[in-house]
This record gives structure tokens, sequence and C-alpha cells, in this order.
């Protein structure tokens, strides 16, 4: 199988200026790139023949750096695909996008909702039943078959490719609104930069004589209509809510707002236009930056008065909620959006890596890191939560009432603003904020540029910068709407309906066609091929059943009991519902269009059109050495 690499006799047949495509011999491109033509002959040395081919996947220390044609010498360049330009780029671009807003104001939330320090149960469970295995098989996938989402599918099971296009379109969505919340923190950013902070006070233009300052020296009772400055800082101020009437009445836009997000946007051009040789050196800061702050803050909060009674209501287990279902479903739901398969970023991110990279290792650490992270995070925030009942004279429960951002933005705020030092501990911590959001988004992006760029290489192949720079205008314009006055109503719908159902159908179906269709012997070969030993037999039952049923569960849970959303004090009308489902809806629908499309298109019976979609149609290459080799 080897020979014809070193054979002189059949290389000699080629005239002089063509390309040599006899025999599985080295091909020369109009660049002067050679590869290897394997002409319908298996050339990846299989099992029985690894001890013939020890030599080759040792290096092929034994093939020529140049092959004679005619006598002359021709140089051998292989036009290889961009790789990390370290292993620890590649860790930290995946830990930075893995652990994001989500890990700070999510996982504490969702934590003492369920059940306290019981709720780590069913969450490590479906760790390490769907959301490990999960991660893992898109590491895998990407660093095989080193394409993004879209391409891929022609080397798994092209009927399936829509799938590629529903995670670009998901990728879009995710940064109309998730930039936004970015937005949101740089504003806070810069209105930190005061001696006193403009939400510790209740004489401000934009207060209300329902606002109280219960941290003033006077003494202020807490009342059921009172309103804290950070609230309405919050609310009036940086949202302008007030002069919105809902989803109906959208009312202008925020042009302080605008001009964060366009800076934002700017910022996140810059570090990903060049590729991950770029982003891999961005996120030595992003990803690294909130970890120090995350030290910082909890040394300060563990020091504040009643920090304790917030950590015993975070860790307090309560049993009794083991027994109920919402618990495991939203156990099941956080493991799986703080992981992030699904939205193409693995896959992407993975396929940089050099061939034989241990994928496997990554997996555990990077998700073990971004558990982790998510636990410390709920003492960050809980500590502070105790304090706040301690100076309120409440109890935890009645000062944690505050979810997802106004965690953040009103709670979590106000009590900085009121420690010792509050301006730096406040500028500190919107910047963490800031840099967990944007490795987040150069990886939501990236996810989208591979893809588009490996399936339209001739169209944009060459044109990366122009590409991401028009990638990153509609992102731009498509969050528009997200910075009206009434932007944050727009925010949790796309939060909550956009993304969740259509990503969590989205990777069920790419569990299914990986293990069932292009198969999971198939799949650990590839995975032995790259790490040099084949999955257990629990993995191979996590992704072929365990997994996609623990996709199935939570998707079903989530479309036959849907959120009922409220945000501040407007109650979403029904209609809204129907809107979030039709947002969702239109990325999915692309799968089956995609399927109909290809059977349409593909010539045959009706068997024989199934049969070629979903049958692998181009060869993965497999690198040995420094040529690649056609795997069939």
């Amino acid at each position: 199988e080897t020979e014809p690499l070193t054979s002189k006799k059949d290389v000699s047949d080629c005239s002089k200026g063509e390309d040599c495509k006899e025999n599985g011999l080295l091909v020369r491109n109009p660049k002067s790139a050679l590869r290897l033509v394997e002409d319908g002959n298996k050339v990846h040395p299989s099992q029985g023949d690894k001890g013939e081919a020890a030599q080759i996947s040792n290096g092929f220390s034994g093939v020529q750096s140049s092959v004679p044609c005619n006598g002359e010498q021709q140089l051998m360049e292989l036009e290889d695909r961009e790789t990390w330009s370290k292993k620890i780029d590649f860790l930290l671009s995946v830990i930075g996008y893995a652990v994001d807003l989500g890990n700070v104001w999510r996982f504490p939330y969702i934590c003492y909702q369920n059940g306290g320090g019981a709720f780590l149960i069913p969450y490590t469970i479906m760790a390490l039943f769907g959301g490990i295995p999960l991660f893992y098989m898109e590491l895998a996938l990407g660093q095989y078959h080193r394409n993004g989402c879209i391409s891929i599918w022609r080397k798994i099971c092209p009927i399936f490719k829509g799938i590629g296009f529903a995670i670009c379109i998901i990728d879009l969505y995710v940064a109309s609104y998730y930039n936004t919340i970015m937005a949101w923190a740089f504003y806070y950013l810069i209105s930190s930069f005061t001696a006193e902070l403009p939400w510790t006070s209740c004489t401000n233009p934009w207060n209300t004589g329902n606002c109280t300052n219960y941290f003033s020296k006077d003494n202020v009772s807490w009342s059921l209509h009172s309103i804290s400055p950070a609230e309405e800082f919050y609310t009036r101020q940086v949202l302008q809510v007030h002069r919105s009437n809902g989803l109906d009445d959208l009312g202008g836009i925020s042009w302080q707002l605008t001009l964060c997000l366009l800076l934002i946007f700017t910022i996140v051009y810059f570090s990903i236009w060049k590729g991950v040789k770029t982003s891999g050196k961005v996120v030595w800061v992003t990803a690294t930056f909130p970890y120090i702050i995350l030290f910082i803050l909890l040394m300060r909060g563990a020091t504040l008065p009643g920090a304790w009674r917030g950590v015993l209501y975070y860790l307090k287990p309560n049993w009794q909620k083991l027994l109920a279902t919402e618990v495991w479903v939203d156990a099941a739901a956080q493991i799986f959006f703080s992981l992030g398969p699904g939205f193409g970023v693995l896959l992407a991110y993975s396929s940089y890596n050099k061939f034989h990279n241990n994928c496997y290792q990554d997996a555990l650490i990077t998700s073990t890191v971004n558990c982790l992270t998510s636990f410390v995070s709920g003492f960050v925030i809980f500590t502070v939560l105790g304090y706040m009942a301690e100076m309120r004279n409440e109890d935890v429960s009645e000062v944690a009432k505050d979810t997802g951002p106004s965690l953040l933005f009103i709670t979590y705020a106000e009590a900085i603003a009121n420690m010792p030092a509050s301006t730096f501990f406040a500028i500190i911590f919107f910047l963490m904020l800031l840099t967990l959001g944007l490795d987040s988004t150069f990886a939501g992006l990236e996810g989208v540029i591979t893809g588009v760029l490996d399936e339209f290489p001739h169209v944009w192949g060459k044109r990366r910068e122009l590409f991401v720079l028009g990638l990153t205008i509609v992102c731009f314009l498509g969050s528009l709407a997200t910075l009206t006055f009434g932007g944050a109503y727009v925010v949790k719908l796309f939060e909550e309906y956009a993304t969740g159902p259509a990503v969590l159908t989205v990777v069920f179906l790419e569990a299914v066609a990986v293990s069932w269709f292009y198969g999971i012997t198939q799949f650990c070969n590839d995975v032995k091929e790259m790490l040099g030993s084949a999955p257990g037999w629990y993995w191979r039952v996590c992704w072929v059943a365990i997994s996609p049923l623990f996709l199935l569960f939570v998707t079903c849970s989530f479309l036959s009991n849907p959120p009922e959303l409220r945000l501040f004090d407007y109650d979403y009308p029904y209609w809204t519902t129907v809107v979030g489902y039709c947002i969702g809806t239109s990325s999915i629908i692309f799968i089956p269009i995609y399927m109909v499309y290809r059977l349409v298109i593909t010539p045959g019976t009706l068997k024989e059109r199934i049969l070629k979609s979903i049958t692998p149609e181009t060869a993965t290459e497999i690198p040995f050495g420094d040529i690649r080799m056609n795997a069939v």
C-alpha cells in the first residue's frame, strides 16, 4: 500500500508540467501544493497493517522530501489548515467559551432554587452521562474531520447537513442579544469611574419617590413599595424600560447603549479577524482575568458581615427537592447550556488542533474547570447576598429573588456600591463581566466563520477579514431591537425561546446522526486513529443511548411546560410565546428543508437516494507526518 509513494516507475510516466495522477501518487496543484490521491484504493492502514505501517505512522521517516519527475526535483508542499500556536491557546479558548455570564448568574440561582447542596447530585449525574460525553463527541468530531459545522456533514452523513445551517442561524440569534448584555455591563463600567457610584443615592434625575436607600445613615424603613437606587439606575437610566409599553411598543433606540455595543463589536472584530492565531492570544487575557477577579471578590465577600447566611442558604440541602422532576430538568439544562455543545464552536475550535492532540484529556479538563467555576461563583454571589440580607434585616430568600442579569446589575451592584473602596470593586467586577462575555462572543462567531469559510472556500477562503467585517455588521444591525427602551424584553424572549429548544433539537439530531447513521463503531475507530486507543463502553453507551435520551428528556420537558415569561412588572402576552416558537423554528427548519432538497437532487430510486444521502461523500484526510492520506 505504501510502495507507490517511493516508486520511480510510476512517477516516470508523468510528462513535464503535468500533474502526477497515477496509482495514488502525489499531485501538484496550481499552487504547487502536493496531495495524495488515492484513486479508490484504501491507503490508510487497517488494524492488521499497523505493524507494517509503523514506519509511516511514526512520521513518514522513509518518504523523500521531493519526487523526481522527468529528472527534475519538485518540492512537496502541504497546503495545511491553520492550527493553534500553542495547546494552551486552545484550552483557554474553550474554557473562555464555556465559562460565560451564565456561570455567574444562572448556576447560583438554579442551585439554591432546586435544593441547595442537594442539587449537586442531579447536576453531577447529568454532567457525567449527558453534558461531558456530548462535549467530548464534538471535540473529537471537529479534530478528526477538521471542518466547520456545515461541511463536516459531507464526511459524516450528508443528509444531515442542514444541522450546520441551523447552527449558524442560532449563533446569529445569540449574537443579536448576548452582546447587548455586555453593552449594559460596559455602561456600568463607564459609570463606575466616579468617586460616588451613581446607583448609591436617590437624588439623581431618574429616581422616583419610591426610591429608598436603606444604606443611608438615616433611619429608613423598607416597605412593600420601596425600590433601591440600584434598581432604578438599572431600569430607568440604563435600560429606560419605563419609556416602553412592552414588546408591542418598544420605543426608541438608546444611543448610549448603541455606542457601547459598537465599541464591543469593534473589539470583537479586531480580535477574531485574522483567525485563531490572534484570538488565541486575546483569550490569555479574557479567559484568565475573570478568575483573578472572582478570587478577589470571593475573599472580599467572605469578610462581609452576614456572609455566612448567604453560604448557608446556598448549600443547605433540601433532599425532598430531588423527588421533583423539574429539578432534574433544570440540572440537565444547566449543564448542557454551560458546556455549550450544539453551537458549532467546539467543532470549529477543535478543527484547528493537531490531528493527534489528546482531545479526550481536553474534554475532561475544560468541562471540570467549567463546572468548578460555576460552583465557586455561587460563593461569590451568595456571600454578598447574605451581606445584603443582614443590611436589610430580611431573609436571604427575599434578597435573592432577582434572577438572570438583575442578580448582577441590581443586587450585586448595590452590594458593591456600599463596600469600602466601592469604585475599585465596581470597576473590576464589570470588567470581569465584559471579559466573560467577550471570549464567548469570539467563540460563537468563530463557529459561523469556520463553518462558512470551510463550506465556501472558493468565495471566502482568501477574504476572511472581509467576511468577518460583514458578519459583525449583520450582528450589530440585528441587535438594534435589543437596544430600544424595551430591548430588555426582547433579550428575555430570545434567551428563552430563540436558542434553548432549537439547540437541544440540533444536538439531539447530531448525536443520532453520529451514533446511528455514521456508526458508533466507525466513530470510535476515528478516535482510535487520533489517540491510539478506542473509547470504552461507558462512552459508547452514553453516545448511543443515554445522551440522546438525556436531550430528548430536556426538550420534551421544555415543550410540555413552556416558561411563562415575566420581566420587572411586565407579563408577556400569549402572542409572544407564538413569536418565540416561530423564531426558534426558523433555525431548525433548515434541517428538514435540506433533507428534502438532498433527496430531490440525488439521482436514482428513492431507496438509492436515501442510501447515497446517508453515506459519507468525502473522504477525510489523515495526516502521516508531513503529508496527508485519504481515509475511506
